[in-house]
């Protein structure tokens, strides 16, 4: 018997592409403790948390303005399923965390789609998952984007702002010129 055919066949592992944009100031840029472009292993039992404090979070944004933890993924098998999901949970009291089309509040969480937007901020996160066949390890790979990844995509054109999760129009520039009347109305003009 040859070392091929003794040779452990190698499990394909679940990775998780991260393409993120930030369309705030890059005074010295907010993913500078973050190893672009490259795929890294981690146990499935993790629970793989991002924000700013780096002594809690493995992904960290070197922002004043995310929270401590902002959010956290955790891998989980549905039940008669052969492949991992991942979850995702908002973990900032201050700022909503936009998934998709929902919009997440302090401690809610859902199950995160195969390909999905997360947004929070300044923060645009295209979240692209390419199944494996393990159950003990995953991948994750952070790719920055020059271009907004919510007009590149179609997406719908809404952000949080920060402080107070309200929403407004994600880009004015691309809107036709408004007016405001007497009655504080819009009117498209």
């Amino acid at each position: 018997m040859s070392s091929f055919e003794e040779a452990d066949t190698e499990e394909t592992v679940t990775c998780l592409q991260i393409t993120a944009f930030y369309s705030g100031p890059l005074q010295s840029g907010p993913f500078q403790s973050i190893k672009l472009g490259m795929r890294e292993k981690l146990p499935s039992s993790e629970v793989v948390k991002f924000g700013r404090n780096s002594n809690i979070c493995h992904y960290t944004f070197q922002d004043k303005q995310v929270s401590r933890v902002q959010f956290s993924l955790q891998l989980f098998k549905m039940f008669n399923s052969s492949v991992l999901s991942f979850e995702i949970k908002n973990m900032s009291k201050k700022t909503s965390l936009i998934v998709g089309n929902k919009e997440l509040g302090y401690l809610n969480k859902t199950d995160l789609p195969a390909r999905c937007m997360v947004r929070f901020g300044d923060y645009q996160l295209l979240m692209e998952k390419e199944d494996g066949e393990s159950l003990e390890w995953f991948e994750t790979q952070f790719i920055l984007s020059p271009r907004s990844l919510v007009q590149e995509n179609n997406w719908p054109p809404q952000r949080p702002i920060p402080e107070s999760g309200h929403y407004l129009p994600y880009s004015t520039q691309n809107m036709s010129p408004t007016e405001i009347d007497e009655n504080e109305s819009w009117i498209e003009g």
